[in-house]
């Protein structure tokens, strides 16, 4: 009896020790993340210095080579591992200056990999796509392009978004300012399908007539916001114009003022260039052949900095890395980080990442990707893991109670079958999970827009996001066994039983058609 007495107390003993240890490895990631924050000088370094990250740029470039560097100085194993190759372009200037009926330099600029304007840039004046009556007399209006600068977006009836109006105006004065709105975007799409081309036939058709270019403006329903994507045209630069320029435009050219600009966009192609992953790892001392992962991806459209699409994606992950390896620095299982290149134009990287390294898909005891601004983490889905909860709910338990409060969890939940790396994981039977953030008007302001900034980024959210992760990262790798893979069927929309997302393929050669 004494003998088993003896023994229960030293068990009780030892789990007690190492449960003491384990909330010592707890306080100090909390410590050296609150206390040695490195988020603003990375954050700084990557947006400010290196820039937007566009797949195929000489900024993609810089910024892979820039993070290896920076693992390497903190002690860190890093790689650039090529996936496939792209179209190179580089972009330059952007000046747009109106010259008639008076002069006045405009807010836009080119979009992605847009043709240049001729050294210098050109003159020409500023026309719509009138309200023609069908196909043939679309054809035969084209030839009068020759020379000028098409603008062929709707013009906005109001510059103030919603929630502005919501404030001030009446409700009579709000419903009617909508009520006009649905209607010119309906007269505007009826007009351009009257062309007979589609949303990337028309520029091409317009440039072939011999336009000096193609002006768009691409609202994303906030105050001086803009989404800037890429150009549909071979020979003539595409530009983005704000809002309010945009507009100014469009009525002097509708009341027959024949307004003139001289654009000078400059760019230049650059061939086909390879393309990158770049991956950090901390080895495991035990079990060094099963893997704890992190993910974001690394590239960015260009109209900002990409800080929140995705730069605090990959800054935070970055500083999780950094964390553990000064408090963690032996750990179980290998911690390994993606960087993932070309998510913007359909998972790419992650997807050449699963399908390059099948070895290793069984060996992910988890994975977690954060992607959609500079938010708190807000909600975690078990992305239909039948026993997620279980093991998500014990890790996030050691993560401090203000920081998991508000977060919202929905177990088994659905997996994701795109809109960020871990879904390229998810259908691979990896337990991948999206930390996924709070909005900050994300979708008006910073998603793929010219607003993207650093000074966009919430320091405070994504330091907590850090402490959130690396203590999830922290448990993964202790647990004692690799996690329960059971999955459940996905339901639809309607509630009926669906099938699990399927592994796809990456686009390997792209932007060269």
């Amino acid at each position: 009896m004494k003998k088993r007495y003896l023994f229960g107390m030293g068990l009780m003993l030892l789990f007690g020790i190492q449960a003491k240890a384990q909330d010592q490895v707890i306080d100090n990631i909390i410590k050296e993340a609150r206390d040695n924050s490195q988020l603003k000088s990375i954050g700084h370094e990557l947006m400010d210095g290196i820039g937007p990250r566009l797949v195929g740029s000489p900024q993609m470039q810089k910024a892979h080579d820039w993070a290896v560097k920076k693992y390497q100085s903190w002690g860190i194993e890093a790689r650039n591992e090529q996936w496939g190759e792209w179209r190179g372009w580089e972009r330059g200037i952007t000046h747009i200056d109106m010259m008639e009926p008076w002069v006045k330099s405009l807010s836009g600029m080119q979009l992605a990999w847009s043709p240049a304007s001729p050294k210098g840039g050109a003159m020409g004046e500023v026309v719509i796509i009138p309200d023609l009556a069908d196909e043939a007399a679309f054809k035969a209006w084209l030839p009068s392009v020759k020379g000028k600068y098409v603008m062929i977006s709707a013009p906005q009836i109001t510059g103030r978004p919603d929630y502005n109006w919501e404030e001030w105006a009446t409700k009579e004065s709000f419903e009617k300012m909508k009520e006009e709105r649905t209607e010119l975007n309906r007269a505007w799409n009826e007009r351009l399908q009257k062309t007979g081309q589609g949303r990337r036939e028309l520029p091409q058709a317009l440039e072939d007539a011999g336009a000096l270019g193609i002006i768009t403006s691409y609202w994303s329903q906030g105050f001086g916001a803009n989404k800037i994507f890429s150009a549909y045209t071979k020979k003539v630069p595409t530009v983005d114009v704000s809002l309010e320029d945009y507009g100014m435009l469009y009525r002097l050219a509708e009341s027959g003022k024949k307004p003139k600009i001289h654009l000078n966009a400059q760019s230049k192609e650059t061939g086909v260039v390879p393309t990158f992953n770049t991956i950090a790892e901390i080895k495991g001392s035990e079990k060094p052949d099963e893997y704890v992962m992190l993910s974001a991806h690394f590239d960015s459209w260009d109209g900002g900095t990409g800080a929140t699409d995705n730069g605090t994606g990959t800054i935070m992950m970055m500083e999780v890395m950094r964390v553990l390896k000064q408090v963690y620095p032996n750990p179980k299982r290998t911690i390994l980080v993606g960087h993932w290149g070309s998510e913007e134009q359909g998972l790419n990287g992650s997807r050449a990442f699963v399908e390059d390294h099948p070895e290793m898909m069984d060996k992910i005891q988890a994975l977690f990707n954060q992607d959609n601004g500079t938010g708190r983490v807000a909600n975690v889905s078990g992305q239909g893991f039948v026993d997620s909860y279980e093991y998500l709910g014990r890790w996030m338990n050691k993560v401090p109670r203000e920081i998991t409060r508000d977060v919202e969890t929905s177990f088994p939940g659905n997996p994701g079958g795109g809109g960020s790396d871990y879904a390229s994981f998810v259908a691979a039977g990896v337990p991948a999970f999206s930390l996924s953030s709070l909005s900050w008007s994300y979708y008006n302001y910073t998603w793929h827009t010219n607003l993207d900034t650093y000074d966009k980024i919430v320091f405070d959210d994504v330091q907590n996001n850090v402490i959130m992760a690396a203590i999830m990262v922290y448990m993964a790798c202790e647990e004692p066994d690799m996690v329960s893979r059971e999955r459940r069927i996905p339901l639809g929309r309607n509630g009926e039983p669906t099938e699990w997302p399927s592994m796809r393929s990456p686009t390997r050669k792209g932007g060269m058609d």
